[in-house]
């Protein structure tokens, strides 16, 4: 019968309204199954697509994390070595112009204690370090070792510094540019707590914004360390000397890398 069929519509055109009763009954229930059944490849389609964009959005985010890691190292490193050779420029310029030796340290402690607000650093006497050497920063004048360990060492702030303490500590400071003309004691006044520079001349007129820095009298500081800059200044005691406010150079809230000067009459490591 089917062979019979074939020959007979064989080489039509036309089908008989039987043959298109069929074809459109079976066009109709195909269509009928084939959304369905579309719907579910679909939705299985887009499953597999889903888990394709997970993958790739894992991908995605492993990639930022490790770009954020890089980005974060390489800012770290490039902090470091512009810092390192900040360090470097200013212990050569330092070393051309007075000869001094520069030990690098870390701070490890910087006590909030109102009795003894002290600075720990990582080097003691084994690396050469001894009392009464001055420490520094980039910045500026930081203090003067008090207390030395083997590998440890207490630093004294020069805001706990005094001219009228038992241990009668003073900074001999000069305001750079002017070194053969200007002199001064600077000291921590802890009743207005701010940083003086006293006994200045009343001929020697200190401006505000002038450096000060130390002048290398009374052998305790090394010379042409600075201490900081002028924010005004006074007439002092009985109207013959003048008083100059300092703003600190250093910067004693962020200590991280310091110096310990060794100067040249002092024995090296």
């Amino acid at each position: 019968m089917a062979i019979a069929l074939l020959g007979y519509t064989f080489g039509r055109s036309k089908l008989t309204w039987p043959e298109k009763f069929i074809n459109d009954t079976f066009g109709t229930l195909q269509g009928a199954l084939y959304r369905p059944v579309g719907a579910v490849a679909d939705f299985f389609r887009d499953l597999s697509r889903l888990s394709d964009v997970y993958k790739e959005n894992e991908e995605l985010r492993q990639t930022v994390a490790r770009y954020t890691e890089d980005k974060i190292r390489y800012n770290l490193i490039a902090k470091q070595n512009e810092a390192l050779q900040e360090e470097l420029n200013f212990t050569e310029r330092q070393k051309k112009l007075y000869n001094y030796k520069f030990l690098i340290a870390q701070v490890v402690a910087n006590s909030s204690n109102p009795y003894d607000p002290t600075i720990k650093i990582n080097l003691g006497s084994h690396d050469g370090v001894k009392e009464k050497m001055a420490v520094t920063t980039v910045d500026g004048l930081v203090g003067l070792v008090s207390r030395v360990s083997e590998f440890t060492s207490t630093v004294t702030p020069i805001t706990e510094l005094s001219s009228t303490s038992t241990d009668s500590i003073s900074i001999a400071a000069t305001i750079f540019g002017r070194e053969d003309q200007s002199f001064g004691i600077v000291d921590f006044d802890k009743e207005k707590n701010v940083l003086q520079m006293s006994k200045i001349d009343e001929n020697d007129v200190v401006k505000e914004g002038d450096i000060v820095i130390t002048s290398g009298l009374g052998n305790v500081f090394p010379r042409g360390l600075i201490i900081g800059k002028v924010v005004s200044s006074q007439v002092g005691d009985f109207g013959l000397t003048h008083t100059a406010t300092i703003e600190p150079a250093a910067k004693f809230d962020h200590l991280n890398d310091v110096f310990v000067v060794v100067t040249p009459d002092v024995d090296a490591p």
